[in-house]
């Protein structure tokens, strides 16, 4: 992602920062690049969930939603402010969570949990990743 998020110009991160569903395309189009599994029971096959871009599996019926285990999960930002954040952390790892505050309008210590997520997975991987590879638990039947 974070070769992605170097690529974009300010311009098509505005674009694409304007549209929450295409935002959540973006997400799912990464999450499930390598096809669906579901986390509960392993199964490939799905449907369309009750969520935007969320799938739900044809045999246990779990839905899992675009943003549940990835770095955007349980995030309290909107989904365009946090996205805005990647890309600032992306483009500058040594931002301040202040400056980010400011930029974003919201509350320091809010940029600070989700930059220290972030950092993390950069420190793990080398690279920021959407989806978060240590949360892949499928329960094997």
């Amino acid at each position: 992602m974070a070769d992605f998020l170097k690529q974009v110009t300010p311009v098509k991160l505005e674009q694409l920062l304007l549209d929450e569903d295409r935002l959540l395309e973006f997400i799912a189009s990464e999450k499930w690049k390598e096809g669906y599994v579901c986390r509960k029971c392993g199964h490939n096959n799905y449907c369309k969930g009750k969520k935007p871009y969320s799938r739900r599996c044809t045999r246990c019926k779990h839905e899992e939603s675009a943003t549940s285990h990835t770095i955007f999960h349980g995030c309290h930002l909107p989904l365009s402010q946090a996205f805005r954040l990647a890309y600032e952390v992306c483009l500058d790892p040594e931002i301040s969570t202040y400056e980010l505050a400011r930029q974003l309008d919201t509350r320091q210590m809010t940029c600070w949990k989700l930059k220290k997520r972030m950092m993390e997975c950069i420190e793990q991987r080398g690279k920021l990743e959407i989806v978060h590879s240590s949360q892949f638990a499928v329960r094997s039947l």
